[in-house]
């Protein structure tokens, strides 16, 4: 078993206000910790200890450090290296330097598919999807996009609940088809959001065996 100061420390920090951060790095963190470790990524639950459960030295845990700052570009300092214990402490640590640098996160959609809507319309018409943003659902958009003609508009929508990173790497994916000259957007969906909002109208209405 593994002593750590707070085993359940890591899994309380990303189910706090950070949670949105650190759902959207985890996967990228996750998948370096793994190759750098030789582990398989099912392992790396957050309360794995990394020295005494997955034997990481302190050379291990410098590339893994290093391999953040390359594929992430954070850095994690050695005052911030000292304090890590758990792989929850780490993925921790990196949603911390990304929040103090005010950065958005480069995730990858690929990693963690998300659902969109696409609306493409161009001078041969107008052209509508729904799909999980997997590398198949962004060629396919993608191909829509080059047999819709000229003045090409692509509105991408996502979820209400979505991250501004989310919303900014979605939109990085297309971005080769706007230096094409389409007009690429992407935005929430805020029609879902309204009607989360909305009053419920049946709490004003009278139950059908009220008395009258």
């Amino acid at each position: 078993m593994s002593r750590t100061r707070n085993p359940r420390a890591s899994s309380q920090a990303i189910a706090s206000g950070g949670r949105g951060l650190t759902s959207a790095i985890e996967p990228r963190i996750r998948g370096l910790v793994a190759d750098r470790l030789g582990v398989e990524p099912g392992e790396l639950a957050l309360e794995v200890s990394l020295i005494e459960d997955l034997a990481a030295d302190s050379l291990d845990l410098v590339e893994v450090a290093l391999a953040v700052e390359s594929e992430l570009g954070i850095t994690l300092p050695d005052r911030v290296l000292n304090d890590v214990r758990t792989y929850g402490d780490l993925v921790v640590a990196c949603a911390a330097r990304f929040a103090e640098r005010g950065a958005i996160v480069p995730i990858d959609p690929y990693v963690v598919p998300v659902a969109v809507h696409a609306r493409i319309e161009g001078d041969r018409g107008v052209i509508e999807r729904s799909d999980a943003l997997t590398p198949y659902g962004t060629q396919t958009i993608a191909d829509d996009v080059r047999h819709a003609g000229r003045n090409v508009r692509l509105d991408v929508t996502v979820s209400a609940d979505a991250s501004d990173a989310t919303v900014a790497a979605i939109h990085d994916r297309f971005a080769a088809l706007a230096t094409h000259g389409v007009d690429v957007r992407v935005a929430r969906d805020r029609t879902r959001r309204r009607a989360m909002h909305r009053p419920d109208a049946s709490r004003d209405q009278p139950r059908p065996d009220a008395a009258v």
